[in-house]
């Protein structure tokens, strides 16, 4: 299990100036809905931005803290 706060933390260690929302989508606390929006993703394609936000949470990723992850990246002139 991982909590909002600590998913906040691996994405700011990569975009600093990041807003992160996060949503629980299955009550376990694995299967979680991002909004990430930050500077970082001006002039990337959608695919680059969600390869930015899974760099971000590859360990999570990788020793199972996060299963699933379904991610929205947008600018900060876009949100």
């Amino acid at each position: 299990m991982i909590t909002p706060d600590v998913v906040t933390e691996y994405v700011r260690k990569m975009m600093p100036d990041a807003v992160v929302t996060v949503s629980d989508r299955t009550g376990t606390m694995n299967h979680l809905k991002v909004v990430v929006v930050s500077s970082a993703f001006a002039g990337k394609n959608l695919l680059d931005r969600h390869r930015l936000v899974y760099q971000s949470l590859d360990v999570p990723m990788k020793d199972g803290r996060i299963h699933a992850l379904e991610i929205t990246a947008r600018t900060t002139e876009e949100s």
